[in-house]
């Protein structure tokens, strides 16, 4: 029993510093991501926005991916035009640069769905398309519309539960409003590493069990 609550301190310990340091964790626990579980079937879509020979989803972790190489820095503003300039960005903006390496233009496709149905977007009472498209409430508006939502429960260890949580997949966290982009890369546990901007910068990190603890709002496969 003691044991017991000494490895589950312990853990907390751990995503809470991973939560509130992710580069820092990282650099200094690399064996807190051990590596994919390479047993868990992989699904992917058929669809090829950009017709390059690449599915959608595999072509959203590519385009999450360079975000967290590029590591821009995390910058909540508004910006005239819409666009934050490469350096710079939020969770959304992970989200929007991934799907434009995938052929999409989140930005019109969103702004295009706000005129159709403003009643879907609470957030966009007065429709402004320098903001709209980056408010996180807006994002899972259009994803839960034009998605597939899946299962929002998750269970560390379990293949047949973590089967249904595929590398490209979006997750929507709470306390704060988050969104992150599923990493094909899974812990030794088979939990998804995050392609996410949280802060300081964009990163590919094994925290999505802070983030889960914080709530869970939606977990959704695009198109």
């Amino acid at each position: 029993m003691i044991r017991m609550r000494k490895a589950a301190i312990i853990t907390l310990l751990l995503a809470a510093f991973y939560s509130l340091a992710p580069q820092a964790a990282a650099d200094l626990l690399p064996w807190f991501r051990p590596g994919a579980y390479d047993n868990i079937e992989k699904i992917r879509p058929d669809s090829d926005k950009n017709k390059n020979g690449v599915n959608d989803a595999d072509d959203f972790i590519v385009g999450a991916k360079a975000e967290a190489d590029r590591r821009p820095f995390y910058r909540s503003a508004y910006y005239k035009g819409g666009y934050p300039p490469a350096s710079e960005g939020v969770c959304t903006d992970v989200i929007v640069r991934a799907f434009a390496h995938a052929g999409y233009n989140l930005k019109n496709m969103l702004d295009a769905d706000i005129r159709n149905a403003p009643a879907s977007y609470p957030r966009a009472r007065k429709p402004d398309p320098n903001i709209d498209y980056r408010r996180v409430p807006n994002q899972t508006a259009f994803f839960r519309r034009h998605g597939r939502q899946l299962s929002t429960k998750i269970i560390p260890g379990d293949a047949h539960n973590l089967k249904e949580w595929q590398g490209g997949d979006l997750v929507i966290f709470a306390n704060p409003d988050h969104i992150a982009i599923l990493s094909d890369k899974r812990n030794e546990q088979g939990v998804p590493l995050l392609l996410h901007n949280q802060g300081p910068w964009a990163t590919e990190g094994d925290d999505f069990m802070a983030w889960y603890a914080r709530g869970i709002v939606a977990h959704i496969r695009f198109p």
